[in-house]
């Protein structure tokens, strides 16, 4: 059986377009594209001493279950180059579940929706451009009406 996941990818280290076009071409069989956020630069969020990041939200489609999903994406990242480094410290590639359908799930190592993107506006601008209407089964509103309560201001589209 097929579901939809929404995945947040972002990287600021190396070359950091490539690390999401590299990450976005990984993705099958695990995860099948079907469409792509534009990208996004953004500043770091966390640890604020590194570079700025590119963002970008893929939909895509997977036979896996929410746990295979997560630890085909952890392998994804490591055979991209990640390496642990301090909490929200600077990375090659990351990718995050946000959605799962429309999952609720709550266990140790794995919650969706992701637990924190209401806040993010660097998750949620570009979650926006793929699906403004879709509504947060636990906020309870629309991605729209969550992105007009973060700050945008220093969200930027990416220029090559």
């Amino acid at each position: 059986m097929s579901h939809i996941v929404y995945l947040a990818l972002g990287s600021n280290l190396g070359e950091r377009k490539a690390n999401l076009q590299a990450a976005v071409e990984a993705m099958a069989p695990g995860a099948r594209l079907l469409a792509a956020s534009p990208v996004y630069e953004t500043p770091p969020w966390g640890y604020l001493n590194q570079p700025n990041f590119l963002n970008q939200v893929i939909r895509a489609e997977t036979d896996l279950s929410p746990n295979e999903l997560l630890v085909y994406l952890k392998e994804l990242e490591k055979r991209l180059g990640r390496t642990k480094t301090l909490r929200y410290g600077p990375r090659t590639i990351d990718v995050d579940i946000l959605f799962y359908d429309d999952l609720i799930l709550d266990e140790p190592g794995l919650t969706i929706p992701h637990p924190r993107m209401q806040g993010r506006a660097f998750v949620l601008v570009p979650l926006a451009d793929l699906a403004p209407d879709m509504l947060h089964p636990l906020e309870g509103k629309t991605i729209s009406a969550l992105l007009e309560q973060v700050d945008q201001s220093e969200i930027v589209p990416y220029e090559e």
